[in-house]
């Protein structure tokens, strides 16, 4: 599966900007989650998750259906298919898997073959910064929550292939250091 790669980060650090840079430089392919959580206005089945059932992701579990799966913060569950994994390494393009730190130490274990690239944020501050610009009426409890959770996830940093930091205002560069990172793995001789 050296045609997928994980991209990772805390909430409001810029993974999806980095994303969608990605395709200027390659064919991209995401893997696409899913989830219990509800749709939500704008979105559909697919866009950006595939939506099912509790019932119905518990259901995979059972059979062994999911590559990783994890209950988030917010109570619903979400996980990545075997067969999505199957239709993204089929693809041919630059699979793009972007999952949290939880879900990276699962897929760690499954699949080594896949490379992970951690998304940092320059400093705690700048990240709450970009989260209220984001959403400006979003509550001190809820920017308290995101910035306890991402201090958790950089406990995790280690887990991760590589680090690249979204330093502010420099979203091309980052872009462009992460292409370079899947540009060097893909070109790699296998060992």
């Amino acid at each position: 599966m050296s045609n997928i790669f994980i991209i990772s980060g805390p909430s409001g650090v810029g993974e999806d900007s980095v994303i969608s840079g990605l395709a200027n430089y390659f064919p991209i392919e995401r893997v696409i989650t899913s989830t219990t959580r509800p749709m939500r206005k704008g979105e559909s089945h697919g866009n950006p998750y595939y939506f099912i059932s509790q019932k119905e992701f518990e259901k995979k579990i059972k059979n062994n259906q999911l590559a990783e799966w994890a209950q988030e913060y917010n109570n619903n569950f979400y996980g990545v298919t075997c067969e999505e994994l199957e239709r993204v390494k089929n693809s041919k393009n630059i699979g793009i898997w972007k999952i949290e730190y939880k879900g990276v130490l699962t897929a760690k274990k499954k699949f080594s073959e896949i490379k992970s690239i951690y998304i940092a944020p320059p400093s705690l501050e700048i990240l709450r910064q970009r989260i209220l610009k984001r959403d400006p009426d979003a509550s001190n409890e809820y920017i308290k929550e995101r910035m306890e959770y991402t201090k958790e996830w950089m406990k995790h940093e280690n887990i991760y292939d590589y680090k690249v930091i979204n330093e502010e205002g420099k979203l091309e560069e980052t872009i462009k250091k992460v292409a370079e990172i899947i540009e060097k793995n893909l070109n790699a001789k296998p060992d």
